[in-house]
């Protein structure tokens, strides 16, 4: 008798536990009879948007196909850090420098760039960085086909007048092209995150562009007029007398903007790898399409400069390589549509 009880108390408790389980899993939305699988995206494969921390380092021989999911969590944690150093200083009284090419810097673009660097030191030892504040940094052995372009804070002007249409910048690079990208806007807690090949995501929901197809019905964005001149402001001009209603002064905030159907066109001129790199990804991963003004992909590969080159020659020479028009459209009929408009030759 006392063995039948003590069986049956087994086969009691048992029972229990398995309800609980299942019961956890109904809770918490996991299927009850499948284990949670964590999925590993990789380049021109459909996955999740999610991943777990990096800690190794890289292989001594990159695949076919580049693993994205391990640099997810990698960039996420850049923008965390990025955003409580630019709230910190956001809205506040700071001195503002202004820089050889005119533009505007603060202590927070910097503070934040180095944050971004230290943590990559970390998690990326071998790849290089490249960021608006803080220049180059080339890698070593095979980590140095990777590179995180960084804009610690892409619309310095509208940051340091209270506009909260700033936004940090994370790119990452395989070879010179971008296969991840973040936009953070700290201030209004919106995240955009874009991998190669794999749908776009707002705050972690799936967004797509929206259905136009007239350049007459469409609406376009630019930062600011100011930024066209000579042949890019002719080219300009044509496009924005074609379009429904031409807005201004949005900086990164734009493209997120059409990544989430909000708008149809994005046209920039003078822009820099930092300015760009990380919008790639999720423009294309919401079904849109984002070229230079020929129509041509935005890659950039830095190479190591020519040695004995001054630093004014060193900056020219890295410059040389990258594009400096951008067009985004929401779909590749509009962007066919806009690009004939532009009629631009470098």
């Amino acid at each position: 008798n006392y063995i039948y009880i003590y069986i049956y108390s087994f086969f009691t408790f048992l029972s229990s536990k398995i309800m609980l389980v299942q019961a956890g899993r109904q809770i918490s939305g996991l299927p009850k009879s499948k284990k949670t699988v964590k999925p590993k995206m990789t380049v021109n494969s459909s996955v999740k948007m999610s991943s777990s921390s990096i800690h190794s380092s890289t292989k001594s021989q990159i695949k076919s196909t580049v693993e994205i999911s391990k640099y997810i969590d990698v960039a996420n944690n850049l923008a965390d850090a990025a955003s409580k150093i630019t709230l910190k200083y956001f809205r506040t009284k700071f001195d503002v420098e202004i820089k050889s090419d005119c533009s505007p810097v603060t202590i927070a673009d910097r503070e934040t760039e180095i944050a971004m660097r230290e943590l990559l030191a970390v998690d990326c030892p071998g790849h290089s960085v490249f960021g608006e504040e803080h220049g180059i940094q080339f890698g070593s052995g095979e980590g140095s086909q990777f590179t995180w372009v960084l804009d610690p804070i892409d619309g310095t002007k509208s940051f340091i007048t209270g506009k909260p249409l700033f936004g940090t910048l994370i790119a990452l690079l395989h070879n010179g092209r971008p296969i991840l990208g973040v936009i953070d806007q700290p201030y209004t807690r919106e995240r955009w995150i874009g991998a190669d090949g794999y749908p776009s995501t707002l705050n972690g929901q799936s967004i797509s562009t929206r259905a136009c197809s007239s350049l007459s019905h469409a609406y376009l964005y630019a930062t600011t007029p100011h930024m066209f001149e000579g042949a890019n402001e002719t080219a300009f001009n044509r496009l924005r007398d074609s379009v429904r209603i031409p807005m201004y002064g949005c900086d990164c905030y734009a493209y997120g903007l059409l990544a989430s159907g909000m708008c149809d066109l994005v046209a920039e001129a003078d822009l820099k790898p930092y300015d760009y790199m990380a919008l790639v990804p999720i423009i294309k991963g919401a079904g849109g399409v984002i070229t230079d003004w020929e129509g041509k992909d935005l890659v950039w590969n830095p190479k190591r400069p020519t040695p004995g080159l001054s630093a004014k020659e060193t900056a020219a020479e890295l410059k040389a390589g990258w594009p400096g028009e951008v067009l985004a459209a929401g779909n590749a009929e509009l962007h066919a549509k806009a690009l004939a408009k532009l009629a631009f030759k470098l």
